[in-house]
């Protein structure tokens, strides 16, 4: 017992450990933020029965300094097409999107469709569940030249409304702030790759250079897949939070984050059943475990308040500011435990489709 302990508090020291070294050193994109020389930008969402969010999203995408946005619609049954057509822009245009081919996942095939019709030189993919504030698109750009990066990507702030969400879609966060230090991005580690489809810009001749999303064209998590491979053929990424500027709400309740977020769990651990029902076991007893244990020694009670310390950190560095959330921490690994069944079952439904 006393060598788990050990190992539960030396989990907790490095997870604090990689959240205050990126407290400082991950970049958030800020009002004001400008720079010179932006190309020609595309913003491309894809879409598929996104009639609820697509009126959220659009005036925050039109108020943007864009050339171009275009919205295609991926075989919706709801009134996807209507709520791009009741706005008028010019610059807005609605695609229809061709029937999926065999060995594409939905999303893929869809952005694929977007970047060929596409004018821009720089590509920004956007998810119709993302809000941009007004200055966003210049923030975006003033960050990739910053960090000369040929990828970027944008990890916006979550936006929680109900305890199922806030149970679950911190931990998004909480893996990237705590187990990937910005400044890897610069060091020849290649396994330090990391993007967010959600909001996902390329430089085109890097889109082209990469492959585009025919390259992970069967890839559920596609954009950690864009990541690696541009990581392996020398191009830069860059990362940053959304701040004030980029904000979702990924899920609408405990069943639909569950849903969402097991359907990508299992490529996130290399397909592996044994490394996923280790991942779940190993979460339980890292933050559930201490509270129980909590008179059994002076080091489970301080990794018991290190995993309060950690959401915290998190909360503090994404500008939630949600910190009734910490009372939920002993029991977020039980509440996931769900999530990791259904990523075991290896097939998963989405919006109609299902997956691998």
């Amino acid at each position: 017992m006393a060598f788990l302990n050990g190992l539960v508090l030396a989990f907790h020291i490095v997870k604090v450990a990689g959240l205050v070294i990126n407290h400082r050193a991950f970049p958030t994109l800020g009002a004001g933020h400008r720079a010179p020389g932006r190309p020609r930008t595309s913003i491309l969402v894809p879409a598929r029965d996104e009639a609820a969010r697509l009126p959220n999203c659009l005036p925050g995408l039109l108020g943007q300094p864009a050339e171009e946005i275009l919205v295609l619609d991926d075989a919706s049954t709801d009134g996807t097409a209507d709520a791009v057509a009741a706005i008028s822009d010019p610059r807005l245009r609605l695609l229809p999107g061709s029937p999926k081919p065999a060995g594409w996942i939905g999303k893929n095939w869809a952005c694929h469709q977007l970047a060929r019709a596409a004018s821009g030189d720089l590509l920004v993919f956007c998810d119709a569940d993302v809000l941009l504030r007004p200055g966003a698109l210049d923030a975006v750009w003033a960050e990739i030249r910053r960090q000369r990066a040929d990828v970027f990507s944008v990890f916006p702030r979550q936006r929680t409304a109900s305890l199922g969400e806030r149970l679950l879609v911190p931990l998004i966060d909480e893996n990237l702030l705590a187990f990937l230090p910005h400044g890897l991005l610069d060091a020849p580690v290649p396994s330090a790759a990391a993007a967010n489809g959600q909001l996902l810009a390329f430089h085109r001749r890097a889109y082209e250079q990469v492959g585009g999303h025919k390259a992970v064209a069967g890839h559920i998590v596609e954009d950690l897949a864009l990541a690696r491979r541009s990581r392996r053929l020398g191009l830069k990424l860059g990362l940053a939070l959304g701040g004030d500027m980029v904000s979702t709400r990924m899920y609408e309740g405990y069943r639909c984050a569950v849903r969402g977020l097991g359907k990508s769990l299992r490529a996130a651990h290399g397909g592996s059943d044994l490394i996923l029902a280790a991942s779940a076991a190993w979460n339980v007893i890292a933050y559930t475990v201490p509270w129980l244990h909590w008179r059994r020694g002076r080091a489970w009670r301080v990794a018991a308040v290190l995993g309060l310390t950690e959401r915290f950190l998190v909360n503090a560095k994404t500008g939630r500011r949600a910190y009734g959330e910490l009372a939920l921490v002993p029991v977020t690994a039980p509440a996931a435990l769900p999530v990791y069944a259904l990523a075991l079952r290896r097939t998963a439904r989405w919006k109609g489709r299902r997956y691998p």
